[in-house]
């Protein structure tokens, strides 16, 4: 790590639910890393998220340093190996079969985020209230809960959160729980090489929202995994959640080194 990054720790912005937020959380984690997190509230976090990307998007995360931020998880993941901040994490002999296994998760975020908002508004919205609220000031908290079903209907627009979306996203997370319980046949510890990489954190901090570990901040929280329990139970047991769960009994744990602002 160069002495820069050691005396000058960044800032991560975050949701605190966002699955792509905590493969970054987890990666700088790892790699020791110093920051400090900051979780943005939804609807909030738009305007500074336009601002720091400066790519017309309001995605988060967004790693912010002293000179420069950037924004979207694979972005991220890019620069912080060009600084050569990951090199554990990022094998070169194995980099691009490393980049490939997280890409395909990566394509299903949207696909998991669209599949628990479809089972859970309308029966769970008292819990998705409290996690949109959970890190806002007063009057953001007042304004979410009050402006509530129209937030909730910009989230149905631009996620696509329908029954026949929320279909498709359950079949495209199958094919990838698949892929990954065949993968895992054979007694691997690790997906690509012998060693944990971003391919094994991308793959289970994008299904933690299904695997629901103990260790996960949020996902974790009993009051979620009894509001999505039935969005979830498809793929319990199955070996590669439960495979989720022990990377991040053995991997994760209390491992959160960001000081949360």
């Amino acid at each position: 790590m160069n002495q820069a990054s050691a005396s000058q720790p960044f800032t991560l912005y975050t949701f605190a639910m966002s699955h792509y937020s905590e493969k970054i959380r987890w990666t700088l984690d790892v790699s020791k890393v110093p920051y400090r997190e900051q979780c943005l509230s939804p609807v909030f976090h738009m305007l500074p998220a336009l601002k720091m990307g400066k790519r017309g998007q309001t995605t988060l995360p967004v790693l912010a340093s002293a000179s420069e931020s950037v924004q979207d998880s694979p972005r991220i993941l890019d620069w912080l190996n060009q600084q050569h901040l990951i090199d554990a994490l990022l094998p070169p002999a194995h980099a691009a079969e490393v980049r490939a296994v997280e890409q395909r998760f990566n394509a299903i975020g949207k696909d998991v985020a669209r599949l628990l908002y479809v089972r859970s508004f309308g029966k769970a919205d008292a819990h998705i209230v409290k996690l949109w609220t959970d890190h806002a000031t007063p009057a953001q908290a007042r304004f979410i809960r009050i402006g509530y079903p129209l937030i909730r209907w910009g989230f149905c627009r631009k996620l696509r959160i329908n029954a026949k979306a929320g279909q498709r996203a359950e079949q495209r997370i199958e094919a990838e729980v698949r892929w990954l319980d065949e993968r895992l046949k054979d007694g691997r510890a690790f997906l690509v090489g012998d060693r944990f990489s971003v391919a094994d954190i991308t793959a289970a901090a994008l299904l933690a929202p299904i695997a629901c570990p103990p260790e996960h901040p949020v996902y974790g929280d009993a009051q979620y995994r009894q509001a999505m329990k039935d969005a979830t139970a498809p793929w319990h047991g199955r070996p590669a959640i439960e495979w989720v769960l022990r990377l991040y009994r053995e991997h994760r744990g209390q491992m959160m080194g960001g000081v949360k602002l």
